[in-house]
């Protein structure tokens, strides 16, 4: 549990690992809850640090790309920062813009990435884990409600990281929360994620403006550069003269899931072939946002090295982007006396 230094503000952060008997680690922060390392073996049995981020505290207080982040109160994109509820608007701070067009995205910009959780050891010798804390006050970056948050991490015997999602509000609110790593399973700084291989059990994805809000319509993926149901590498068709693709710069697109709340079930699989490294993604949720890492901008990792554009890519577990706008979108929205819960589950491997 070592020190990672004082926020801005003044808040102590520390860093938390979790370790397996295969050697896995991961290492999280209190600052944004975030993956800040996580080794695992490749088809030799050696050791890489799979996630892109930042070797000291500052640098993740002025990130810019959510790296490894818990993502909230609403993950994604909300259209011209606001939403309306019970016939009352609410106003948002915006805080990204894309082609020209500004929008809320990932809670603001001191959305849930940005807090300091509170931390706890939870679990066994075989299954190890962290709780995590936070509470969101009514009126943070414009949502309504008193929101209490709590997510777990674990980390298994069979090399899984498990990521479980908990959130009870006292006033109506709109919640989607995520975590944000950008993976690659070459190892970060170590080169583009072209040449995965990535499988995304979707039939649907849902297409986007210029601003990257989407337009309400699921369309299929059949026959075109988002169709992954069979496996291809990632930059095999990201060039395509597809409008879609031009706009996001490669893939950042929400993909709509068959699934079951409650029951995490396989939705995507990636394979590095040089290392032999897999992930293959688990999860309940209605949507998992695919980001081809296409904003990095070169930025110094924790490996000295820069993190070029798509040198790491998102597999985002969450609501569809906008859906507190969006009336036949799924809703998002969390009435006092219920439960949001999802789970999400990276599951390493070797081919």
């Amino acid at each position: 549990m070592p020190n990672f230094g004082q926020t801005k503000l003044g808040e102590a952060v520390e860093n938390f690992t979790l370790t397996n008997d295969s050697g896995m680690e991961v290492e999280i922060s209190s600052y944004g809850g975030r993956i800040t390392r996580l080794l695992v073996p490749d088809s030799n049995g050696t050791l890489a640090d799979v996630v892109l981020g930042y070797d000291n505290l500052a640098a993740y207080e002025a990130d810019a790309a959510f790296h490894g982040a818990l993502i909230g109160r609403y993950g994604n994109r909300i259209a011209k920062g606001q939403f309306s509820l019970a016939g009352k608007n609410y106003p948002l701070p915006l805080n990204s813009k894309t082609n020209g067009i500004d929008c809320h995205l990932h809670g603001g910009p001191e959305g849930f990435h940005q807090k300091v959780w509170q931390v706890e050891a939870v679990g066994d010798n075989v299954n190890k884990g962290l709780k995590l804390g936070l509470q969101s006050p009514d009126g943070e970056a414009g949502y309504p409600g008193n929101l209490s948050v709590t997510v777990h991490y674990w980390l298994t015997s069979d090399n899984t990281l498990r990521i479980e999602y908990h959130a009870t509000t006292d006033q109506p609110t709109p919640v989607s929360l995520t975590n944000h790593a950008y993976f690659n399973l070459r190892g970060e700084g170590s080169g583009d994620i072209l040449n995965h291989r990535l499988q995304l059990k979707a039939t649907h994805f849902t297409p986007v403006t210029p601003g990257m809000i989407p337009t309400g319509e699921l369309a299929e993926v059949c026959g075109s550069p988002f169709d992954f149901n069979t496996p291809h590498a990632i930059g095999a068709r990201i060039n395509a003269a597809n409008e879609q693709l031009q706009l996001a710069g490669g893939y950042d697109h929400n993909y709509v899931l068959q699934t079951e709340t409650g029951n995490p079930n396989s939705i995507a699989r990636v394979e590095e072939p040089e290392s032999g490294r897999t992930m293959e993604v688990l999860s309940d949720a209605r949507g998992v946002q695919f980001y081809s890492g296409n904003f990095l901008d070169g930025t110094t990792g924790k490996s000295g090295k820069p993190y070029d554009p798509r040198y790491g890519f998102c597999l985002e577990t969450q609501h569809f982007p906008d859906a507190p706008n969006q009336p036949h979108f799924p809703s998002t929205i969390l009435e006092p006396g219920q439960a949001y819960q999802t789970t999400t589950l990276y599951k390493f491997g070797t081919i």
